[in-house]
This record gives structure tokens, sequence and C-alpha cells, in this order.
């Protein structure tokens, strides 16, 4: 245990509580056999963790072990639940329903969804433990915030424990159009499921509208606009909640003296290219990682530049590599690389730099800061906070984002070169554009980016959400209250 880490016989009651699949941290294990704990990176947790501190308040979440159960324990002032699950639930509640049922559907079906009356079973069992953990932990009155499409029973199964709570929900990937989600055998469980909260988030107004379409085609409530009116004289409301990045900290990183001499070194290695294309990604079949290949490929082979003049950097971070799904993905993408080299790089000179691995945020850094274009193009994203990152990089305001029209940010940074992935030929000609873009062009658009990226962070947007949740908003973001209700 670490020495910042204290066990607890029994959660204390918390004003704030934070449900997610996941703890905010990672086990850490030492050469000697001991572990600690260490906060885990991202924006989430980043936003959120501050606000944990000031308000001790409580965080509940998987801690990432199949094999054990956990006694509560605090980290660093947040006091930490954690949930057990099972191998059998692994296997069928997040493998299974969470990503081999929900997230293809969720993203336009780019992969088959399976629907297995098993897998659901198991997602309502998982769902209501974490219902209940979050039951136990909560003041009288309390605001919780549940996240994600793991645990869209939850806001439901809390009310009916607990109907004294504020309860919120965010979804952190798209929410489909009634086309799609009708498809789910559980399509009413899922949306009376999240109308047990108060406040619905998503990422894009399109989304919100998209639940508040089926709320009244599928359930039969009364909606109008933003709001449905329950038969209870209850009101849920659905809004757009663009999540970002901790710009300010990206900032400080990509100007440390050790990035920038990072990102240096990294363009030497590769020999200098006039331009270096960059993709990070994790290895998964939403991403368009395969697509984006395939024309950095054929700009070479049409003659529009040369391995000299231009080399592709590919970071793929390992996923759910136990679903057949993504192992059939990285054998296809290690082919594909394998066929580029083969056919169009020179010794010393491959045309794709590929690495299935995943590396700490300082290394991301110093491939933002060394890359000139970056290349976003997934064929569904929530939000995508890749492309945040590397805008936030920029901190001279040169460099070109290629972004997919399909990914929630393109909502928010207009002046990216917009492709629609599915275009070989059209995101050819917009990598081509970004390749030969004058600098004053280039300044003008990542200036607008990155005003874009400053001014609505990761602090801004999880202010928004619990201001409206009734969490009062205030001066600085690190000071937050919840509102206790008349």
């Amino acid at each position: 245990m670490s020495p910042t880490a204290r066990k607890q016989k029994s959660p204390q009651r918390a004003d704030l509580v934070i449900v997610a699949n996941r703890l905010p941290v990672d086990r850490v294990v030492h050469a000697d056999g001991s572990t600690s704990w260490r906060r885990s990176p991202g924006g989430l947790v980043s936003a959120l963790a501050p606000v944990m501190q000031e308000q001790e308040g409580a965080w509940i979440g998987w801690p990432g072990d199949v094999t054990e159960e956990m006694e509560p324990f605090e980290n660093e002032g947040m006091q930490l639940v954690p949930v057990s699950i099972s191998a059998q639930e692994y296997e069928e509640y997040y493998e299974g329903f969470s990503n081999a049922t929900l997230w293809p559907l969720y993203h336009d079906v780019v992969a088959k969804p399976e629907f297995h009356r098993e897998w659901w079973d198991s997602y309502i069992d998982v769902n209501q433990r974490f219902a209940g953990a979050a039951a136990e932990v909560a003041a009288e009155g309390a605001v919780v915030w549940i996240q994600d499409y793991q645990l869209q029973l939850v806001p439901a199964l809390l009310r009916e424990l607990r109907p004294d709570l504020r309860i919120g929900f965010f979804l952190h990937i798209p929410f489909p159009p009634a086309e799609l989600f009708s498809q789910l055998p559980w399509r009413r469980q899922i949306l009376e499921g999240l109308l047990g909260a108060d406040l619905v988030g998503f990422q894009l107004s399109g989304a919100a509208q998209n639940f508040i379409r089926l709320v009244r085609q599928r359930v039969g409530h009364k909606t109008h606009r933003d709001s449905v009116y329950l038969p209870d004289g209850r009101m849920v409301t659905a809004k757009a909640y663009p999540i970002s990045i901790d710009t300010t900290a990206f900032e400080k990183l990509a100007a440390s003296p050790e990035v920038q001499e990072r990102a240096a070194r990294i363009r030497a290695d590769l020999g200098n290219p006039r331009k270096l294309f960059l993709g990070v990604d994790r290895l998964d079949y939403t991403k368009g990682i395969y697509a984006r290949l395939r024309a950095f490929s054929e700009l070479i082979h049409d003659g529009h530049f040369s391995v000299e003049d231009a080399t592709f950097v590919q970071i793929a971070s390992p996923s759910r590599e136990r679903v057949d799904q993504y192992r059939i993905l990285r054998n296809d993408i290690d082919r594909l690389v394998g066929h580029i080299n083969g056919d169009l790089g020179r010794i010393g000179r491959p045309a794709i730099s590929y690495l299935n691995a995943s590396f700490p945020t300082s290394e991301m850094a110093a491939l933002y800061v060394a890359a000139d274009i970056m290349v976003v193009t997934p064929f569904r994203d929530g939000m995508n906070l890749v492309a945040k990152e590397y805008v936030a990089c920029r901190l001279e305001g040169d460099g070109a984002l290629v972004l997919s029209e399909f990914a929630g940010a393109a909502e928010e940074l207009r002046q990216a070169y917009l492709v629609n992935p599915y275009d070989i030929n059209g995101m050819k000609a917009q990598m081509l554009e970004a390749y030969l873009a004058d600098e004053k062009d280039l300044s003008k658009r990542m200036r607008a980016m990155r005003k874009t990226v400053a001014e609505h962070d990761v602090a801004y947007w999880a202010s928004a959400f619990l201001a409206d949740l009734g969490v009062e908003r205030p001066a600085h973001h690190k000071q937050v209250k919840p509102a206790r209700r008349s």
C-alpha cells in the first residue's frame, strides 16, 4: 500500500460521488513485490481529482483486478471505493456486452455488434453492484455523477435505492440514431436506465437529440427540446458537454527542455524528413488507421512526395486483445505496414514507422511537438482528445491537423483539414493540402484552434456539467461545493 493510500473499515459518506468503470488509480508493483497506487493519466481524472480532494468526495470503480475483493481506501485526498468484478463478469459484462455489443452499435456499426442474453444478464448484475456501492457511500442529498456506457443502468437502479440523490450521467462515446439503437434487444431498458438521472450529458447536441427522440418513440414520455417529462413529475435534461483536456498541463509539458530535446531526437532518428505525419490511437476498428495508412502510401506511390520527403509515424496502443475483432485488426495492419514498407521504403527510411505499444504522456507530447501533420481519421468518435492534445502542444502556432468530420472534435476544431475517412481520394487530397500549405495559412488555422482548446479545457467541461447538476460553479474550478436542495 502506498504511503498516501490508507485503508478504511467502511466508506465515509460523501457529498460528491463519481461512479466510473475504473478507479482513478493504477496499481504499481515494485521490485521488492510491494504495491502502491499511482493516479491514472487522462483528462477525466485530472479534471475531477481537485474537486474530489476539496470535497473529500468518493470515487467508485473497478480496481482492474479480477482476483480479489478490496476494502475502501484513501489516496491523495480521495476516498476510493473498489467494486469487484469476477473473471466471468469481465468476459461477459466488459468484453462482451460493453465492448462487443454497445461499442460497435454506438459507433455506427463499423463492426457488427453481437447480442447475447447472458452478456446482458451480467451487465445487469454488475450495474446493480455499482448502484449499491453508490447508495451506500452517498450522503443525504448528495450529487452522484455516473460515467459512460458500461454503467447505463446505474442511474435508475440508484434512484430506486436513493430517491434523495441528485444524479448525473455522462456518455463519453457517441449515442446512435434511432435506426441503429433500435437494433438493441434491450433498448427500452437502457433508455429507462438513463432516465434515472436528472441530467444526461453527451459529447454533441446531435447525440442528445437522438436520445430525446428515442425516449419519445420507444418509452412514450412527453419531451420538449432538451427535456423529458416523466409521469412522476420529475424532469430529465439531456444536453451536450464536449469534453476536453488539461490544456495547461500539455502546454507546460511541450515547453519543457526534456520534451523539446526528445522531439528533436525523434526527427533526427527518422532522418529529418521535410514533413513528419503522425497518428496516435488505440488499436481499434473505429479509428480508421488502415484507411489513413493506405491514403499516405498512395500519395508516395503517386509521386506527390518521397520517403525522403515524408514519414508517417503511427502509434497504435494495444486494446482489448482478447476480443477477436481486435486481433484480426492488428494482423491486418501488421500486413499492410509490411506491404507498404516493402514496396515503397528504402534502407533506413521506411515509409511508415509503426509501433503497437503504449507510451507515457511525456513521449506523446514529444511526438506532438515533432510532428508537422497530425492525422486523426476515425470512422466515428465521441470526441477524440488526441486532436486537442496535438493542438495544445503546438506552442508556436504551427503544424496541421487532418481531422475526420465524424470525430466529435470536428465541431470545435473547424479550422482543421476535415475529411471523410470513407473517402480515400478525399483524404489524400486534404493530407496533400496540409503537406503543401504555407506557414501563414497553417498559423491562422492553428492559432484559432489553440484559442478554442485553451478556453474550453477539461476543467471548464467538468464545471459546466456539475453546475447544471446542482453543484455551485465557483470563480475557481477547484473550489466546487455541492448545492443542497431545499
